[in-house]
């Protein structure tokens, strides 16, 4: 081997050893990364003695891709079931204080109480008092559904917004990818860039993923529908001002196909899926039963008489006197139930009425025997604990008493809020999971690297050695030609 073969080789093994160091320093500059995938620099020969240095991304596309699922659903149940969270104590108070069925147990238990002595005024204003606690907590629950349906509502605007601004910025680092994959030149920053956008995106909506030629990526969600080709696909919504019971949200758009949020109570993919289920699906249902509630406190209070049909009694709505028809569901009822004014001291009524009929005219009078009468009474506390038909679209059974019905209402969303935890808890293993197998195949290692930095330091003072010999050699060559 000549001299001059012997220095350009020497040379070309502290080029290659520098270029490897250089790949190995970035490794363990960003080991905390967690969007930074391990590069790899390969050493191949390309001439007798000559190298080169390639520099490989350590990818792994199927543990990506499982990755990208576990965040959606991870993404979709957390959103879900915190506003489950905010939803209950908002409607029902810490340990349903604030709840129907608490303020309904406490109306029969001054009924009885009144009825007990129905000569006592006092009893009776309490009773008053008590139904009162009764349409606030349905009132102000109403309100509380409706106002956390309006910021479920812009919750989705803002989560729109950012999904189109990912998408934008994908464009970006994908024309990178393709621009530099046509160039030859190293793309793995752009490539760590793009999959990074493409996480967060997953966090909004499931997707799928293929790639074509020069690296270009492909978008779908998981129905099939394009959100991402070559340009950004429009995600369209238009948000509302504010809500009322039985108002439908408006409808989420990609590339004009309708964004659904799946089936079920329980489960959702995507924070976009979350925020739909909890604006039309859980929160809409909790309407639903509250005004069930509603209506089964009026019929159950209503007036009888043998000559008129009966009216709406202690509580009454927008349709009173009538009572609303059993077993239908009137969207709103809850939040326009009151007490009567004929009953309330307060504005200008008689409590006596509830013992005694008549506050819908003297067709309706039951009591003739006196202060003493307890019958109506007794009867109103016992028809809270009949059964009643309930419209079968709120979710829980058709047939219950109104105080088992208000019962229902809790356990019913106690139980849909205790799922939505378990799948939450779930989903989070299972994207951390996800998580450190990728890290594991594909994250860098601390330790290894700095193993390999130590090979390296080793191989670069070979290679400075071989060529201190060779500058040795020719030094003395020239001195003997001299």
């Amino acid at each position: 081997m000549s001299l001059s073969s012997a220095l350009s080789i020497a040379q070309s093994a502290l080029l290659a050893t520098s270029k490897q160091t250089s790949v190995v320093s970035r490794n363990v500059a960003d080991a905390s990364n967690p969007d930074y995938t391990r590069r790899i620099a390969v050493v191949t020969s390309t001439a007798p003695g000559a190298r080169a240095v390639e520099i490989q991304r350590a990818a792994n596309d199927l543990l990506f891709r499982q990755n990208l699922s576990a965040l959606s659903a991870w993404s979709g149940q957390s959103a879900l079931y915190n506003g489950m969270d905010q939803l209950d104590l908002s409607v029902n108070g810490v340990d349903n204080a604030s709840s129907p069925s608490t303020a309904i147990a406490n109306l029969q238990q001054s009924l009885q109480l009144y009825a007990t002595t129905p000569s006592n005024q006092n009893l009776g204003t309490s009773v008053i008092d008590a139904a009162k606690q009764v349409v606030n907590s349905l009132n102000s629950g109403t309100k509380a559904i409706q106002d956390f349906r309006t910021q479920a509502d812009s919750q989705i605007s803002t989560a729109v917004n950012d999904l189109n601004s990912l998408l934008s910025q994908f464009q970006d680092a994908n024309k990178a990818v393709i621009s530099g994959t046509r160039s030859g030149t190293d793309v793995s920053d752009a490539l760590d860039q793009r999959d990074a956008i493409l996480k967060k995106i997953s966090e909004y909506v499931p997707v799928s993923t293929f790639t074509r030629g020069d690296n270009d990526m492909v978008i779908t969600t998981k129905d099939g529908t394009t959100l991402f080709e070559t340009v950004p696909r429009s995600v369209t919504f238009t948000p509302s001002a504010g809500y009322t019971a039985g108002t439908p949200g408006n409808t989420i758009y990609i590339d004009n196909v309708p964004v659904s949020a799946g089936t079920g109570d329980t489960t959702a993919d995507g924070k976009i899926a979350g925020l739909l289920k909890l604006r039309d699906g859980v929160a809409s249902t909790m309407q639903s039963q509250l005004d069930e509630i509603a209506r089964g406190l009026v019929t159950a209070f209503a007036e009888t008489s043998s000559s008129q049909p009966n009216a709406a009694g202690l509580f009454t709505w927008s349709g009173a006197p009538a009572i609303p028809a059993a077993g239908t569901l009137i969207d709103g009822l809850a939040g326009t139930i009151s007490v009567n004014a004929a009953f309330d001291p307060s504005a200008g009524g008689n409590p006596a009425l509830l013992r005694d009929g008549g506050a819908n005219g003297a067709a309706y009078v039951v009591n003739t025997g006196g202060a003493s009468y307890s019958d109506l009474l007794i009867s109103y506390g016992n028809k809270l604990d009949q059964p009643m038909a309930f419209d079968s679209s709120a979710g829980i059974t058709v047939s219950s008493s109104v105080s088992d019905y208000a019962a229902n209402a809790i356990g019913w969303f106690e139980g849909v809020r205790q799922q939505a935890s378990t799948n939450a808890d779930s989903k989070q293993a299972l994207a951390a999971r996800t998580a450190e197998a990728l890290s594991n195949d594909t994250g860098v290692n601390v330790d290894q690297e700095m193993s390999l930095l130590l090979d390296l330091e080793h191989t670069y003072q070979a290679s400075a050695h071989m060529m201190k010999t060779v500058s040795d050699m020719l030094d003395s060559l020239m001195a003997a030609v001299g």
